[in-house]
């Protein structure tokens, strides 16, 4: 499975991101977590210890590497580099293992969009399409509110694209954007998780302003997944009943059976 998660920020992706791939290595999977944000969360929620999250170095940020591999040196625009570098060693190089998750940080271009012609982003688009076409383990990645890391190319190989919303109007806005771009690229599958419910009543507003999309299940607004981040563990630790929560979203993206297709609202 090639799992993307997405959403407006502060939604939970990277809560869902850390509980699903703590199922996918429960159950004996091996499992590479990429965490796509430039401001990233990941390592935590998963409960990595912080010696070991010191040692991560995000790829965009390593300029000796992408100097290397594209022949030009990093905020380069324009000139000459190699649009197709070798990657195929980055994700065990570069990468940080614990409890049966490979955790790999991708980074953010700080300069010229996610658009831009620099050295940065033709080894992260690289990068991205190992990850998505050539990996044979589960790939769970944790995105920024878009689809800048995607290409046309790569967004067919996503199993699973998954919009995390919750009870708001503006998370809602925000998922009929990201759907409508996602469609445009191409992606086969989304779907939609609500996060942060309380009650019948926010899932009743998500399912009224929905992007009208099949909808996976709901995570729960547990003070847990609070506590969790309060005192540096793991989700999939803290809070049991979010685990399970996901522990059902998770069996129906195995059946590709989700609850229902919301009806935009």
């Amino acid at each position: 499975m090639k799992i993307a998660i997405t959403g407006k920020g502060g939604v939970g992706k990277t809560t869902l991101a850390s509980l699903l791939a703590h199922i996918y290595a429960r159950e004996g999977e091996r499992v590479l977590a990429i965490d796509a944000d430039p401001s990233p969360n990941l390592a935590s929620a998963l409960g990595f210890p912080p010696s070991l999250v010191a040692e991560i170095v995000p790829i965009a940020q390593m300029g000796d590497l992408i100097a290397e591999r594209t022949g030009a040196k990093p905020g380069t625009v324009g000139g000459f580099f190699t649009l197709n570098p070798r990657v195929d060693d980055i994700p065990d190089r570069f990468s940080a293992f614990h409890r049966g998750i490979r955790l790999l940080q991708m980074g953010g271009v700080k300069r010229g969009g996610s658009g831009c012609l620099c050295p940065e982003n033709a080894l992260l688009k690289s990068l991205m399409a190992h990850l998505l076409l050539d990996r044979s383990e589960v790939v769970i990645l944790d995105m920024e509110a878009g689809v800048e890391h995607l290409g046309r190319g790569t967004a067919k190989a996503v199993d699973a694209f998954l919009i995390v919303v919750e009870p708001g109007r503006r998370s809602l806005q925000t998922a009929r954007l990201i759907r409508d771009l996602a469609s445009d690229l191409g992606v086969p599958r989304l779907y939609l998780v609500g996060n942060k419910v309380r009650h019948e009543g926010d899932r009743g507003f998500i399912d009224r302003n929905s992007p009208g999309l099949p909808l996976l299940g709901y995570l729960s607004a547990d003070p847990k997944v609070i506590e969790a981040d309060l005192k540096g563990m793991a989700v999939f630790d803290a809070a049991p009943k979010v685990v399970e929560e996901a522990r059902d979203i998770w069996q129906r993206l195995k059946r590709g059976e989700p609850t229902s297709t919301s009806v935009e609202g």
